[in-house]
C-alpha cells in the first residue's frame, strides 16, 4: 500500500496531503497529553514495532506481496491518536531514508495507514467490544480490528490509484498511475480480504491477547492506568522488537514485489509505455540512503546473506529512526500544557 512517486497526479497528493493535516493536527495536540517521559518510550516502541512488521512481506497469488502494518495493535494499546501520529512518523521515514513510498505521496499513505487505519479499525474494536468486554473477546475484537482496518486502508488506497486515468489522461494514455478502477479495487481488496488482512488480523489480536495476559492494565483506557506497567512491558516489547528485526530477512524470502509499487520500467512491460507524469516524478527522490533496505551499490546478484544483512541492518537503523524522531515530537510537543492522566481514547 506504499504508494511511490509518480502514481498520484500532483493535484491527488495535495489533496491528501490536505485531508490529512487535520488528522496530524489532532493527534499531536492529543499526544501533549500522553507525551509525558514514562510513556514516550512505549510510544516510540510500538511505531517501531509497525515499522518492522512491514518489513515482513507475505507471498500472494499472482506472483506479488503485500504486508501488516499494525497500526490497530497500536491505537488499542496507545489510543487511536498517540497511533495516527506513530504510525505517519513510520510512513515519513520509509519514504525519506529507504525510498519506500514516494515523498509527493506521504500525504495519501498517512491517510491511508496512519489516519484510516487505525481510527477506523480502532472504532470497530470498540463497537465489537461491548461495555464489559472479557479478555477472549477483546482479543477477538482486536482481530476483527485490524482486519476491518487494513482492508479500509486497502480500499483507499485503490480509489486514489484508480481516478488516475480518468482525471489525468492525455491522447489516450494515462499520465500517472495507469490502472483503472476496475483494476485497482479487485487487485487490492483480494490482496487484502484474502491474505494482508488475516495478517494483520493475527498480529494485533496474539499481541493483544499477550499483553492481556500479562499485562492486563496495559490496555486500558486510561493513561494513568497504563503507566503502572511502562517499565516491564517496555523491555518486553523491546526484545520483541530485536527479535523481529533479526528476522526481518524472512520478508526476502516473498517471491515478486507489492502491487502498484513498480517501476517505470516495469509499468512499460506491463501496459507498454511510460506514463508520462509518472516517468517524470518517478525519481524524484534519489538521496533515500538505504533503499529498498539496502546500500545502493548491492545489486540483485548479491547472495542472500548479503541482502539479510543489510535487511537487518536497515530493521535497527529504522527502529533507531524512529525512536530519534518520536523522541524530537515530544520536545517540540513539550512547549504546551499536558495532562497525563487524560483520556486520550477518543
Amino acid at each position: 500500500m506504499h504508494i511511490p512517486d509518480g502514481y498520484l497526479s500532483p493535484a491527488t497528493c495535495v489533496v491528501m496531503y490536505g485531508a490529512a493535516v487535520p488528522f496530524w493536527y489532532r493527534a499531536s495536540q492529543r499526544a501533549k497529553q500522553v507525551m509525558s517521559s514514562r510513556m514516550v518510550p512505549l510510544i516510540s516502541i510500538f511505531a517501531a514495532l509497525s515499522f518492522v512488521i512491514q518489513m515482513f512481506n507475505i507471498p500472494v497469488p499472482g506472483g506479488t506481496t503485500a504486508h501488516a502494518v499494525g497500526g490497530v495493535l497500536a491505537a488499542i494499546v496507545l489510543g487511536p491518536w498517540p497511533a495516527v501520529l506513530g504510525v505517519s512518523v513510520v510512513l515519513a521515514i520509509q519514504a525519506i531514508f529507504f525510498g519506500d513510498g514516494g515523498i509527493t505521496a506521504i500525504g495519501a499513505n498517512s491517510f491511508n495507514m496512519a489516519v484510516a487505519l487505525p481510527l477506523v479499525g480502532y472504532a470497530i474494536y470498540r463497537l465489537t467490544c461491548g461495555s464489559s468486554p472479557s479478555p477472549g473477546r477483546r482479543t477477538i475484537a482486536a482481530a476483527i480490528g485490524g482486519y476491518v482496518g487494513i482492508n479500509v486502508a486497502a480500499l483507499l488506497t485503490a480509489i486514489e490509484l484508480g481516478i488516475q486515468p480518468i482525471f489525468w489522461s492525455e491522447g489516450g494514455r494515462a499520465l500517472y498511475n495507469p490502472y483503472g478502477l476496475e483494476t485497482t479495487v479487485p487487485a487490492m481488496l483480494v490482496t487484502h480480504l484474502t491474505i494482508a488482512g488475516f495478517a494483520e488480523a493475527a498480529i494485533t489480536a496474539l499481541v493483544i491477547a499477550y499483553l492481556l495476559r500479562t499485562f492486563p492494565t496495559l490496555v486500558d483506557e486510561k493513561a494513568g492506568a497504563v503507566s503502572r506497567e511502562l517499565g516491564k512491558v517496555g523491555w518486553t516489547m523491546a526484545g520483541l522488537l530485536i527479535a523481529l528485526a533479526v528476522l526481518a530477512p524472512m520478508g526476502l524470502l516473498a517471491p515478486g514485489g507489492a502491487e502498484f509499487e513498480w517501476s517505470a520500467d516495469e509499468v512499460a512491460q506491463h501496459v507498454g509505455y511510460v506514463p508520462a507524469g509518472l516517468s517524470h516524478l518517478s525519481d524524484l527522490w534519489r538521496l533515500a540512503p538505504l533503499p529498498d533496505y539496502a546500500v545502493p551499490w548491492l545489486g540483485s546478484e548479491a547472495s542472500f546473506f548479503d541482502q539479510a544483512l543489510w535487511y537487518i541492518l536497515s530493521a535497527i537503523v529504522g527502529i533507531g529512526l524512529v525512536l530519534v524522531f518520536i523522541f524530537g515530537i515530544r520536545v517540540l510537543l513539550a512547549r504546551g500544557p499536558r495532562n497525563h492522566k487524560a483520556d486520550y481514547s477518543t
